[in-house]
């Protein structure tokens, strides 16, 4: 009889994880367990819905510097189109599960001991535990936060109604994209973030200028500053700042991050290595003997493009091929306006900084009027002679990042980056300025 491979979770990683194992194996028996969405939080409350809602507002917006375009905003309409797009409903995600010959079971999955798993009253026997059960928001020490329902990225994305004012606490990549969604709807927007600029996992200068932007399009920043205490509820809210005055706005919004999901799953019951960042896996996404996991769980980088990454590399495996995983290259992209997105080593030690302004490349000057400010930063290796990370800060910065990502990867000299020919008149021409700026 073909091995049987439990997967506990259905979002993107686990399905990345069962349509990679189907094509390696089609003889292997795959069971998904899950209790909630087939899709998981991307699809429905995260990376749809929100990308989708930043669009428009980023068309209009973008309108406003390009000569005989007008563009009006309809908020009811925005708001549709998020719905079409990130609609409760798995229905074609089930179809696809199973079109891979994969049973669906829907229930809390809790291990029961090794080698069984318990879903609503049913006993599930596997040869192999895939556990793919993604984050959950992490909610900061405020006191009185857990008695005034604030909203949680899931409403922020989901959401039918313009707020007349909004509190964001968490100046990250949620935080950030929501914050100026809802200001360009109109909103009186505030961000508190604790440290000294927006994007604080990012490069500083990246982050300061988008608190650049953002304070040029009306959003008030709230720096240094913690939220010590919340009162209030829907309607209206006051947010106390230690050594600083209160903040009142009808709405509150905490995104301040996630964490690992990996409670009530019965997992105490595997020789796992459990921590704060979550799962501790191999290089090959072994947890244990017969455990693997991928995604958030395993706390590497909360990101749905490397989750699916793990899912194949742990399907691999598992198929008898012999894969390690790499994350010298992962890429990383905030959609905000302009957008901020990164790949490899931007600490900066020990490497060379080219560094050139998208404005100074001919397309900005064909995009729109005035010209947004934006740049790349690369980081080099002087020894090797190779990129090791990048910053990029721009139109579709997120898209061009691309061709770094795979320098970054590859290990492509520096001097091949030089001699490659960019397309004209495209933003990726900062590539080569920017690489011919390495001092090598």
């Amino acid at each position: 009889m073909p091995r049987h491979v439990v997967v506990l979770g259905g979002g993107v990683s686990g399905e990345a994880f069962i349509a990679a194992l189907r094509r390696l194996d089609k003889e292997i028996r795959i069971t998904l367990v899950e209790d909630q969405l087939v899709g998981g939080e991307c699809s429905y409350w995260a990376c749809i819905p929100s990308k989708t809602l930043l669009r428009p507002v980023e068309i209009a917006f973008r309108a406003k510097g390009a000569h005989g375009v007008e563009a009006t905003i309809d908020p009811e309409q925005i708001f549709w189109w998020r719905d079409k797009n990130a609609e409760k409903d798995d229905t074609s995600q089930v179809k696809w599960v199973k079109d891979l010959d994969t049973e669906l079971v829907r229930g809390q999955g809790i291990v029961t001991e090794p080698g069984k798993v318990e879903v609503a009253g049913q006993e599930l026997a596997y040869d192999e535990l895939m556990v793919s059960t993604g984050s959950r928001p992490t909610l900061p020490p405020i006191e009185g936060l857990d008695s005034v329902q604030p909203w949680l990225s899931r409403e922020g994305t989901s959401a039918s109604e313009v707020p007349k004012s909004l509190i964001v606490v968490g100046g990250g990549a949620v935080g950030c994209e929501l914050a100026q969604f809802y200001g360009r709807l109109g909103t009186l927007v505030t961000i508190v973030q604790s440290g000294d600029y927006l994007l604080p996992r990012t490069d500083r200068e990246a982050g300061e200028l988008l608190g650049e932007v953002f304070r040029e399009e009306g959003i008030e920043l709230c720096l240094n500053a913690r939220a010590k205490s919340v009162e209030g509820g829907p309607g209206g809210y006051r947010l106390d700042i230690e050594g600083r005055n209160p903040l009142e706005a009808t709405h509150l919004m905490i995104a301040t991050g996630r964490r690992p999901n990996v409670d009530g799953f019965g997992l105490e019951k595997l020789d796992l290595d459990i921590g704060k960042t979550g799962i501790k896996v191999d290089e090959r996404l072994r947890a244990a003997e017969h455990v693997w996991a991928a995604g958030d769980v395993t706390g590497q980088a909360l990101f749905t493009h490397l989750g699916k990454y793990q899912g194949r590399i742990a399907a691999a495996n598992i198929a008898g091929r012999d894969l390690v995983a790499n994350y010298d290259a992962v890429p990383s992209a905030v959609f905000t306006d302009p957008q901020v997105a990164t790949v490899g080593d931007t600490s900066g030690e020990g490497t060379v900084v080219g560094k050139w302004g998208v404005d100074k490349v001919s397309r900005a000057s064909t995009f729109q009027d005035p010209k947004r400010p934006g740049f790349l930063k690369l980081f080099a290796d002087p020894e090797r002679q190779v990129v090791v990370g990048a910053v990029a800060v721009g139109p579709e910065a997120g898209e061009w990042i691309g061709q770094l990502t795979l320098a970054v990867r590859a290990q492509v000299p520096v001097e091949t980056l030089r001699d490659t020919i960019q397309p004209f008149p495209t933003f990726s021409e900062v590539v080569y300025f920017a690489a011919r700026e390495l001092d090598l």
